[in-house]
């Protein structure tokens, strides 16, 4: 390995096999070839969406009277499903689950600095049925859309669930 100057940016050269050095040694310094594409056979890469917007139908309000409908829920991990079993409130009201869970999962709604299990508290029974159903939507199932057919033509096509109003199909 060559060491570079003080100051000057080092660069990390593999040692080529000693009848390859005497050889290039009076060769000149070319750049690499370009890389080969990749095989034709080779799938493309597959992201895996772990944030789903939606919009509450009543909207949570804050201390100022703002009300906040439009957020963000993210992929539940195991860890987020655990650490609120060690919750003395969950202890005391297994009912309180969801709050804790849901405050952990949120991260972000309307104009909020940050959402906890405090807001998700304050949060009117219809939000937080709402908010429950989407997280199981999002978590169970692993994604919000459904396969469904033309009640009319029978044409098979794909709805949106999530983020969808109450009452709204």
């Amino acid at each position: 390995m060559r060491r570079s100057a003080v100051g000057a940016p080092s660069a990390r050269v593999a040692e080529a096999p000693a009848a390859d050095r005497s050889a290039a040694a009076g060769a000149e310094i070319t750049s690499p070839a370009p890389a080969a594409a990749p095989p034709a056979d080779v799938a493309p890469r597959q992201t895996l969406r772990t944030e789903f917007p939606f919009e509450l139908p009543r909207g949570y309000v804050d201390d100022s009277g703002t009300v906040h409908r439009e957020g963000v829920m993210r992929l539940s991990t195991a860890r987020d499903e655990l650490v609120p079993l060690r919750d003395v409130r969950v202890r005391e009201n297994p009912a309180y689950l969801s709050v804790v869970l849901l405050g952990r999962v949120i991260t972000q709604l309307g104009t909020l600095p940050s959402v906890h299990d405090g807001i998700v508290e304050s949060m009117f029974a219809s939000d937080l049925a709402f908010l429950q159903d989407f997280y199981r939507q999002i978590n169970a199932e692993g994604h919000t859309r459904a396969a469904v057919e033309c009640p009319h033509c029978s044409e098979p096509f794909e709805v949106e669930l999530g983020g969808s109003r109450l009452g709204e199909s």
